[in-house]
């Protein structure tokens, strides 16, 4: 008999924001169109959604709500999750995706995913769970269950990785995600690892079938190639049991299995982008302190964006002041015809951050956000035709909020993770507005130069 599927082959919840839009990326961009939605949608919004570009295809077959686990606490996550997950279980999903970092930032107290799949599984209950963590476009990679992650030229163990290693929220201890994952969580692990998944397809399924009588156990794939990522989505799509199938992700898995089902249904995986056209103005928002931003700020104004560095210290000692002091600057650029980046730090190193930490303390995203979100409000309100720039989880979800975004679909790539998107806004003035919500470490030295004109970088 065969096997009737959804509608929509995935929902997910993104455990940040910015990873969020990397999943709503890669499933577009490999052939299924996506909406990622700002909070849990009803069915009659996912039915009723109208995709403004398309990329992909005009109909709609995912889609995702940008969240903020991985910075909650379990209290706080207990109050968060259980109404979304709730929300999404009314909308029927073959699978429905807990979206994780590929570097797996979590703790027993920040961002617990063991906690948030003991939550999801009470409303997608499942007999195992299936964990795919490497995603090699992203040059991270699963061996015999322990994550790497490469820099440059050198592939780093995650516990001696120079960034991750020495995170200021959740550095990583332990390489191993069974051992990581079980600080997090009383349920068992087994693992498929490199020589049965190259060993291929039957070995693989016949492998994962035996598991089935492990009823809540994690399953974890190991991720070296392209080719494992194949089989995996393969095995996942073709043993799915018939109900929606309950998983914890990075955007591998989503890859994987549009790339399956788009080469099931139409035989080819290739995809043609139509690129935008080149902008007369960029607006960039930084309010991330990693190297990869310091240097994108520092290329940015190398070939003539404004930089406007917010004060730290006029910030905490009268914040509305210094708002209006970076507005008007910024405003008095982007009308001349000008490029702008408005940013917090000069990289991790910038002394201001540990001044602001210690005068603010826990508010410091906030107060940061706010400001940076509302001088992007004021400036798409004032000038028309801006293109955007937001960089930072945290501060992706301010400036949305203060544009009233419900909604983003895919645009064109820029960088793996960090798509330059489409926004569905309850206010017209930001409706259709272009925009980039990316993550402090995703992008090349270049980025920013890239969002003028994506098409003009196309395969570099």
């Amino acid at each position: 008999m065969k096997t009737i599927h959804n509608k929509l082959l995935l929902g997910f919840y993104g455990d940040d924001f910015t990873g969020s839009t990397d999943v709503m990326e890669t499933l577009a961009l490999n052939g299924l169109p996506t909406a990622l939605f700002l909070s849990a949608p009803t069915q009659a919004e996912v039915d009723a959604f109208k995709l403004k570009r398309g990329v992909g295809g005009m109909k709609l077959r995912a889609f995702g709500v940008a969240g903020v686990a991985r910075s909650l606490t379990p209290d706080a996550m207990r109050i968060e999750l259980p109404a979304i997950f709730s929300a999404m279980h009314t909308i029927p999903t073959d699978f429905i995706q807990y979206k994780v970092c590929s570097t797996l930032d979590s703790s027993p107290d920040i961002g617990n995913i063991g906690l948030a799949t003991d939550i999801a599984c009470q409303y997608f209950p499942s007999d195992k769970i299936p964990i795919l963590i490497g995603a090699p476009f992203l040059n991270r990679f699963v061996v015999f269950g322990n994550l790497f992650a490469r820099i440059g030229d050198i592939t780093y163990r995650l516990d001696r990785h120079p960034v991750m290693a020495n995170h200021p929220v959740t550095p990583m201890r332990e390489s191993d995600i069974r051992l990581h994952l079980g600080l997090q969580t009383d349920r068992p692990f087994k693992l498929i690892d490199v020589h049965t998944l190259d060993a291929g397809y039957d070995e693989v399924k016949s492998h994962y079938e035996d598991l089935a009588d492990s009823e809540g156990n994690f399953i974890l794939f190991d991720t070296m190639s392209y080719d494992h990522l194949d089989v995996v989505a393969k095995t996942l799509y073709e043993c799915w049991p018939g109900k929606t199938q309950f998983t914890v992700a990075s955007s591998g898995l989503s890859y994987g299995l549009a790339k399956y089902v788009r080469k099931l249904e139409s035989g080819d995986t290739s995809l043609k982008i139509e690129y935008p056209d080149i902008a007369k103005r960029v607006l960039v928002v930084a309010g991330s302190c990693s190297p990869v931003t310091a240097q994108q700020v520092d290329h940015a104004q190398s070939i003539d964006f404004a930089g406007i560095k917010v004060n730290m210290s006029a910030l905490i000692s009268n914040a509305a002041h210094e708002l209006e002091k970076v507005t008007q600057e910024a405003l008095i650029n982007v009308r001349n015809g000008k490029h702008v980046v408005v940013y917090t730090a000069d990289g991790p190193d910038d002394h201001h951050i540990e001044m602001v930490q210690n005068a603010l303390g826990q508010k410091s995203g906030k107060v940061i956000g706010e400001l940076l979100a509302e001088v992007t409000r004021a400036v798409l309100a004032a000038v028309e035709n801006v293109r955007v720039v937001v960089c930072g989880g945290d501060t992706s979800g301010y400036v949305s909020r203060a544009l009233k975004i419900s909604a983003l679909e895919t645009l064109c790539p820029i960088a793996p993770g960090a798509p330059l998107c489409v926004a569905h806004a309850r206010d017209a003035a930001f409706d259709g507005l272009e925009i980039a919500l990316k993550g402090g470490q995703n992008g090349k030295y270049d980025y920013f130069e890239r969002i003028i004109d994506p098409d003009k970088f196309v395969d570099k």
